[in-house]
Order: C-alpha cells, then sequence, then structure tokens
C-alpha cells in the first residue's frame, strides 16, 4: 500500500481518484492549477452534466473510438451503475433521459461537483487550489513527488496524473499532462480536437446560421464509403454544423478527414418517410396550389430560413408556377429533401471541443491499474490517455472508471 498519493489536476478523474483512495485509507494531496475545482464538469452537458450512460460495459465499449479493448477491465470493475449508485449515495439525485444518458435531476453540473467535493471532504483529501504543477519529481525510475512553479516539493509514494486535455484551455487544459508523460519518456500520440463542431465549403451553410433541426439524418461519405450515419439533433452555424450529431460524427470522421481533406455529407430533412410518401406529401401540396408559383408552395415543407436555400439548390426557378413543373423536376426535388448535399472540410478548435483525441499511449499503461510502464508508481487518467469516445456520457466514464482503478492500485486491493 503506497501510504501518501499525490493527485495532480481536480476534474472529474482526479476528484473521484482523490476519494477512493482515501477511502482506501491513503493520506491524498490534490493539486489543482485553477481556483476551484471541476472547471470543465462545470459546463458540461451545457451546464447540465451528462455523468454517464446507463447501459451496460459492452455498450460502454461499442462506443468507444479510440483503443476501446483497453478500457475492458475499467470498465467492468467500475461500471456506470457503480458510478451513478456513487453519486445518489453522495446526494445528488438522477435522472436517464433519451439515448440513455444520465443528469442530475436538478440539471445543475454544480451538483455532481459539490457531492464530490463533500465525498473529498469526508475522506480527508487535502487539496491545494491555484497550485501549478510544474514537473514529476522522479528518481531512478520512480515516481516520488511533484515541484510546484514556486519550487516548491512535495514528495509521495505514487503519483496520479488527472489534468485532463487540450479542449476548452479556459478551464486551465493546457496540455501539462502531456509535458509530464514525455518528461517520464512516454509516448503521446497526435492531438486533435473531438466532439467538435464541423466546417463546411458551401456558402448557403452560414445563410441558415442559428437554424436547429431536429429529427434529421445525417450522412457523411469517403467516396463510396459510408463513415458515419445517424439519427438526431444538430444546428447550422455561420463556419458549418454543429449540435449532438455532428459532434459524435466528429469522433468518427477524424482520421478520413485528415487524410482526404474534404467529405461528401447529406442530410435526410424527413427520415420519418419514404421517397415515396414524401413525393406523396409533395404531391398534395402541388394539387392544392397548382396556380400559385413553386416558392409559395414549398414554404409549408420547411423551417423560414431552409426555404431560400432550397430554393436556391432546388433546380426549379422559385417563379415557376405548379401546373408547369415536370414530374422528372418534382422527383429530383423530392430527392434533394431526402438527401440534402454539402462538404464537410475541417474541423472546429480546441476551444469548441468537448475532448481531445489522441494522448499517453495506452500501449505503455497497465490497463488493470492505469500505472505507467515506464515509471513505477506513476499513473495517468481520464482524458491524457488515449481514450475517446462518442458523445453521451461515454467520456466521463473512461474518467471515472480509470480513475477508480488508479485509486484501488496505489492503496493496494
Amino acid at each position: 500500500m503506497k501510504n501518501r498519493v499525490i493527485i495532480v489536476g481536480g476534474g472529474a478523474a482526479g476528484m473521484l481518484a482523490s476519494i477512493f483512495a482515501a477511502k482506501k485509507g491513503c493520506e491524498v494531496t490534490l493539486f489543482e492549477k485553477n481556483e476551484k475545482l471541476g472547471k470543465k464538469l462545470y459546463i458540461t452537458g451545457k451546464g447540465r452534466c451528462n455523468v454517464t450512460n446507463n447501459c451496460d460495459p459492452e455498450e460502454l465499449l461499442n462506443s468507444v473510438v479510440t483503443n476501446a479493448k483497453f478500457l475492458y477491465s475499467a470498465f467492468y470493475t467500475f461500471t456506470s451503475q457503480d458510478m451513478m449508485e456513487f453519486l445518489e449515495e453522495a446526494g445528488t439525485a438522477l435522472k436517464t433521459e433519451r439515448g440513455n444518458r444520465v443528469f442530475p435531476c436538478s440539471d445543475h453540473s454544480s451538483d455532481v461537483i459539490r457531492a464530490l467535493e463533500r465525498q473529498m471532504k469526508k475522506y480527508g483529501v487535502r487539496i491545494h487550489l491555484k497550485s501549478q504543477v510544474e514537473r514529476l519529481l522522479l528518481e531512478e525510475g520512480t515516481a516520488a513527488g511533484i515541484i510546484l512553479t514556486d519550487g516548491s516539493v512535495h514528495r509521495a509514494e505514487a503519483v496520479i496524473v488527472a489534468t485532463g486535455g487540450l479542449s476548452y484551455p479556459t478551464t486551465g487544459s493546457t496540455g501539462d499532462g502531456y509535458r509530464f508523460a514525455r518528461e517520464a519518456g512516454h509516448t503521446v500520440t497526435d492531438l486533435s480536437p473531438s466532439l467538435v463542431p464541423l466546417r463546411t465549403k458551401e456558402e448557403y451553410i452560414p445563410e441558415m446560421a442559428g437554424l436547429s433541426l431536429k429529427n434529421v439524418e445525417l450522412t457523411v461519405k469517403n467516396g463510396k464509403k459510408i463513415l458515419y450515419r445517424d439519427f438526431g439533433e444538430m444546428m447550422f452555424t455561420h463556419s458549418g454544423i454543429t449540435g449532438p450529431l455532428v459532434l459524435s460524427a466528429s469522433a468518427r470522421l477524424g482520421t478520413a478527414l485528415r487524410k482526404s481533406g474534404e467529405l461528401s455529407a447529406f442530410l435526410d430533412l424527413k427520415p420519418a418517410l419514404t421517397p415515396e410518401q414524401l413525393d406523396a406529401r409533395i404531391l398534395r401540396e402541388f394539387e392544392s396550389g397548382k396556380n400559385k408559383q413553386f416558392k409559395n408552395v414549398i414554404s409549408v415543407l420547411f423551417p423560414s430560413s431552409l426555404t431560400p436555400v432550397m430554393l436556391k439548390i432546388g433546380g426549379i426557378s422559385p417563379e415557376k408556377p405548379i401546373h408547369e413543373i415536370s414530374r422528372e423536376e418534382r422527383l429530383r426535388f423530392g430527392a434533394l429533401v431526402k438527401a440534402f448535399p454539402f462538404t464537410i472540410n475541417g474541423f472546429g478548435e480546441f476551444k469548441e471541443a468537448v475532448i481531445t483525441r489522441g494522448g499517453v499511449s495506452v500501449k505503455e499503461i497497465n490497463p488493470a491499474t492505469m500505472e505507467s510502464k515506464r515509471i513505477q508508481d506513476l499513473y495517468f487518467v481520464g482524458e491524457v490517455l488515449d481514450l475517446d469516445a462518442v458523445t453521451g456520457g461515454y467520456n466521463l466514464q473512461i474518467a471515472w472508471s480509470t480513475a477508480y482503478l488508479a485509486a484501488m492500485a496505489v492503496c493496494g486491493e
């Protein structure tokens, strides 16, 4: 058993690791460079905090984009049900919403942070805020403590690095953990933003900025190969697209988009209707307005800011009377509704990203304990590792599960 444990970082993973390590009897000190704990946790899920996903470990693993196999032990040892039980017992009532996403009943992320802080206090975790770690203290292949930017040395028998990634840098995620890892001889894989808005090429996309669409289906292709297809909610922006559907897509498109530079995307604006049903619907509108102009009839099918764009790329003159529109023109327009086209040509920046893709190579980490294979008594947990998942509470569960394993390992089972 390691008696004195230092944790670097007071986010989700650091806070949970501190609680379980202290609960096991370790003397735990946590160093956080911000003025308060859980800064990034506070803004997750638009301030509601999607704490986990209420599903079995197999589904958790299927939702991981990078290095899912590495998390087998973590997800089966500390499940999403274990995390939910922990928070409920700590005084945070939870609810499960669409897609098995779990939120605090209050819809306030601050309640999750307060519950964690209460547990830290209960088990005697020592918290040092506004304390920036300059480097790890490494002696003869072992982690022996940390050195702060003020030069002070703090010794310990184990160090857990829980510094997060590069996403939302305003919350303090400035990549310190990657530097610590490199200095300790670790490989850090290429870093890029993930769960991030996507940039688009066409000039008609910004014309719809602010428009939210619910119940649409997004398909992204590289040539003929489908890279992503899902159903849900999204929004147009001044530079592209965002929203839950898009963030999840961004996690799956990383390598292909970086390699090819551009990907074809299509929106099914009416996924509940087959092409035949949609044509029948358009025909009904045409029948009731056969002497009207095309632009005045199709406006009932779309939100107001989408209609001008559909007219622009629809291939039918807006002034054309309905009775002059041919069957071919009508069917072509229906096909556009089922496959509204645009081109994805880039990712948003780290400041817009929910998480970081890439990190400390998991080949150099013990998956059962999160201990470094290079440096004894040094552990890495959460987003600093090369692990990421789609949106829906899965990334936070990575933080919770890896933190739990490290805490159990430093204090002995």
